[in-house]
């Protein structure tokens, strides 16, 4: 157990986690995922935080404060065993060559890539809908755009940071697009409304 791992209490039916890092937040959350008990309505992770809520008619807060400290991270299940979401994409982002030039690699490699890779939800955020996508290597690893747009497309995908992304909906936005898709990434009708939820594995297949 991280001993860093600080439960912090949210009003009388919600605790939050505070720990190190992304690496750590996935780590916790795959194992409290895994053991989830009842009386959990909701486990939220974040960049830094794993947020909790609870039916304290339950599942009291007291306990799952002992669940949440006692629970041991594990080590990430191979992504390979995992259901994964293909999302086609056309690699026609306005920012692809200017992402290119700043990773020092051709544009056809970047998009090489961006599809070889095997991405994974680390958490959703931003709009409904939207999933910061992680890997397992940094070389896509390239900073926002220093003037974000006021508005970006609906199916835009992009880049920022560690993480790569898609616009689930028009909205300003400051990541570099390299990308579009037409996939439904939120749809109020449908059940779950989602496509993208923590924890699922995402692969980029490239279309014309």
């Amino acid at each position: 157990m991280s001993a860093t791992r600080r439960i912090l209490p949210l009003g009388d039916a919600a605790l939050l986690v505070e720990l190190d890092d992304l690496d750590a937040v996935l780590a916790l959350y795959e194992a409290l995922a895994a053991s989830r008990p009842t009386g959990v309505v909701d486990l939220v992770p974040a960049a830094r935080t794993i947020g909790l809520t609870v039916d304290p008619t339950v599942l009291p807060l007291s306990a799952a404060h002992g669940w949440l400290s006692q629970t041991e991270p594990r080590s990430r299940v191979a992504d390979q065993a995992r259901p994964t979401v293909e999302i086609p994409v056309r690699y026609d982002g306005e920012d692809l060559e200017e992402v290119a030039t700043l990773l020092r690699m051709p544009a056809a490699e970047v998009v090489a890539l961006h599809t070889a890779s095997l991405w994974r939800v680390a958490f959703c955020g931003f709009a409904p809908g939207f999933g910061y996508l992680v890997t397992d290597h940094d070389r896509l690893t390239v900073s926002r755009r220093q003037t974000p747009r006021t508005t970006v497309p609906a199916g835009s995908v992009g880049l920022a940071g560690e993480f790569s992304g898609v616009y689930p909906r028009s909205s300003p936005g400051g990541w570099q697009l390299i990308g579009s898709t037409d996939a439904p990434l939120w749809n109020p009708d449908a059940e779950p409304p989602a496509l993208l939820a923590p924890g699922t594995a995402v692969r980029f297949v490239e279309v014309s």
